[in-house]
């Protein structure tokens, strides 16, 4: 085959990967991305073979695969997004901030919402509400029918209301 025929096979082989990670059979979905893998490397099967992983519990594999990938294609977001998800499913929020402010500034990302939703998620935990107000407004601006990011945008916004409502007493009318 030729190189343009061993690609065209290769993503064939991801999309099918892809059926049937979204199916629930991960087994099947991690050899077909892996033959994705073989027959021409790609940054998306290596960032969905390591999702995968993810789903297993498998997260240092799955850093593993979006470090592939990052190698493969620096400009490509969704392993930046995801290694910064992995670090935050271990805790390590800090470490996950530098990974998902990579995934905003990729080149080529979609859904681009993601790592603000994700940097707004990780503010919260660490009570730092003006970073998080502005991550989620970000991600509204990027997505604006997207109906997660402006649940977290409102939401946040009524918490930071609630608040400031308690702390300075009930709201009087002026004369």
């Amino acid at each position: 085959m030729s190189d343009a025929e061993d690609r065209e096979r290769a993503i064939e082989l991801w999309r099918e990967a892809y059926r049937r990670q979204m199916d629930g059979d991960l087994e099947a979905a991690i050899e077909l991305y892996r033959r994705s893998i073989a027959m021409c490397p790609t940054a998306e099967a290596h960032t969905f073979l390591g999702w995968t992983y993810s789903f297993q519990g498998r997260l240092e594999e799955a850093t593993a695969e979006c470090l592939k990938a990052i190698e493969i294609d620096p400009d490509f977001g969704n392993p930046y997004n995801d290694i910064g998800v992995y670090l935050m499913q271990q805790g390590k929020l800090d470490e996950a901030v530098p990974w998902l402010e990579k995934a905003k500034g990729a080149a080529r990302y979609e859904p681009r919402q993601f790592p603000y939703m994700n940097l707004g998620r990780i503010y919260i935990k660490l009570g730092r509400w003006p970073d998080a107000l502005r991550e989620f407004e970000g991600a509204v601006r990027m997505a604006p029918d997207d109906a997660e990011a402006c649940k977290a945008l409102h939401g946040l916004l009524a918490r930071l209301n609630g608040h400031h409502a308690r702390r300075d007493g009930p709201a009087r009318e002026r004369p």
